[in-house]
């Protein structure tokens, strides 16, 4: 009886925990403006690089990019400013 209980307890759990990932909306592709400014931000790293991909992240949350490869951070202070909570360094390249 206690076997059957348990059973009865983890397949209720599991139906929760998947309704709940299930709740979630898958995020959202990165904007044509994201993709063409970090493109053009991360040029100089070479196809592959992880540079692509936090810029993504950070044009995603911040919506700019500062201008050329390198620097020019204040022209967007929201990319400038979101660091990396374990180094305190910038996410953002």
């Amino acid at each position: 009886m206690k076997i059957v209980n348990l059973l009865f307890i983890t397949l209720f759990l599991t139906s929760i925990l998947i309704n709940i990932t299930n709740a979630l909306p898958p995020p959202s592709p990165p904007s044509a403006f994201c993709k063409k400014k970090c493109g053009s931000r991360c040029a100089l790293k070479g196809p592959g690089s992880r540079c692509e991909g936090y810029c993504l992240m950070c044009c995603s949350k911040c919506n700019c990019v500062p201008s050329g490869t390198y620097g020019n951070l204040d022209e967007c202070p929201c990319y400038r400013d979101m660091k990396s909570p374990k180094t305190g360094r910038s996410k953002c390249p």
